[in-house]
């Protein structure tokens, strides 16, 4: 059997203050001390990860992500449990951490490198190819402390991708960055990952999660309570960040195989949702470009003061094609009576790539099911795209082309 790259066995972190430096200092040697406080943001933490696996660590804030990560790369002891790395890490975990703010750009990268092992000739190698892919100009030759949040990112990320490493982690940092140079460095992971490097990733993005990732793992007040597909992660990990005291969450396994999340106070549910043709039969097929009705039945479980319709059509990696809910349309029902069924009929054009889709919806007070959220589903309704009449093309947006084409000749 292969050895995992990353092993994580029963770990626990506990912080704990002393009532004196003497208390502390016996308690290094071994000697008991009771600590005045302890709290602990880690508790029984188990996972292992393949080599090549990408991973996403997402929870909210407090739930111990980035005590995790700083265990697994070593400035952290844990206080119970161990880990286990087979392998070279490179970690960018806290912005410009290990950066000297009065050494340059360039003085920081054989800083920073030769703190990760290398020698001065092994960072001569790569300083060049360093400098080019920050794309900081005359500033890598200036003091870090004149750089902006965003050039630190840049010159951070640029040496520790230098070289390629076993294990690459990836806290929040990335999210400073300009657009541009995010994609540019999650294109780098990409590369990275090609070659057989594994990656564990912190972050709020889902896109990002979805994008790179084969698993999730979901945090949550320091202990695991989900290891799956990113998918049904971040489904469960949006209807944690909307559950209020009268709220509940459920998961159910469907035909499918996926798993479904359902959350919310059920004051109001989704009972029927289908996706109708221009013959208003149901079908789990469609064309590029149709023309389909989305129809979604609720029934008020309770007395609504006001009541918004919200649906998301993703694709096969979770990822949003579209949404939007009837706040923003203007449609906000009012005073909608107890046991009432209401109907949305959602009319649009179908100009999605060749694929399988599914539909999650949201029954809310407002824009946002953060406020009142009456119901959260995700796969209500699952259908497919096919390409009959359309000329072939790639990508998940069918964008009907014009091309013109000019023929000019060149007169001496």
């Amino acid at each position: 059997m292969t050895q995992p790259v990353l092993q994580v066995s029963n770990v626990s972190k506990a912080y704990r203050q002393y009532s004196s430096e003497l208390a502390r200092v016996l308690n290094w040697f071994g000697l008991s001390t009771k600590p005045a406080t302890e709290t602990w943001v880690l508790q029984n933490v188990s996972f292992e990860i393949a080599a090549g696996e990408a991973v996403g660590i997402v929870g909210q804030n407090g739930a111990g992500k980035s005590t995790l990560l700083k265990l697994i790369t070593g400035t952290q002891r844990p206080t119970e449990g161990t880990i286990a790395v087979n392998g070279r890490i490179a970690a960018i975990l806290e912005l410009g951490m290990g950066f000297n703010p009065e050494f340059t750009g360039r003085q920081n990268v054989y800083h920073s490198a030769g703190l990760m092992g290398f020698s001065k000739s092994e960072i001569d190698s790569v300083v060049a190819e360093v400098e080019d892919f920050a794309e900081i100009g005359d500033y890598f030759d200036q003091p870090v402390c004149t750089y902006s949040s965003g050039m630190q990112m840049r010159v951070a990320f640029s040496v520790v991708t230098a070289f390629r490493p076993e294990i690459l982690i990836v806290d929040e940092a990335l999210s400073v960055g300009d657009a541009y140079f995010q994609h540019k460095s999650f294109s780098k992971i990409r590369e990275f990952q090609e070659k057989g490097t594994t990656l564990l990733i912190v972050s709020h993005d889902r896109g990002a999660i979805q994008g790179l990732c084969d698993r999730a793992i979901l945090l949550n007040h320091g202990t695991v309570i989900r290891d799956a597909d990113p998918e049904s992660v971040i489904d469960y990990y949006n209807a944690l960040i909307a559950e209020k005291e009268n709220s509940k969450t459920e998961t159910r396994k469907l035909e499918s195989g996926k798993i479904q999340t359902i959350s919310g106070s059920g004051e109001a549910r989704v009972i029927d949702t289908a996706l109708l043709n221009a013959n208003k039969e149901v079908v789990e097929f469609i064309n590029v470009g149709e023309i389909v009705t989305l129809s979604i039945k609720v029934k008020a479980e309770k007395y609504l003061p006001k009541l918004a319709l919200g649906y998301m059509i993703k694709d096969h990696l979770g990822q949003t094609m579209y949404g939007t809910n009837t706040w923003h349309t203007q449609q906000v029902m009012h005073d909608v009576e107890c046991d009432s069924i209401i109907i949305y009929n959602i009319k649009f054009l179908a100009n999605l790539g060749p694929g399988t889709y599914s539909v999650s919806t949201a029954l809310v007070s407002s824009d946002t099911h953060l406020v009142d959220n009456y119901e959260w589903r995700d796969l209500a309704c699952v259908f497919s795209v096919t390409n009959v009449d359309k000329i072939h093309f790639s990508g998940s947006s069918w964008l009907q082309p014009n091309i013109e084409i000019e023929t000019h000749l060149q007169t001496v």
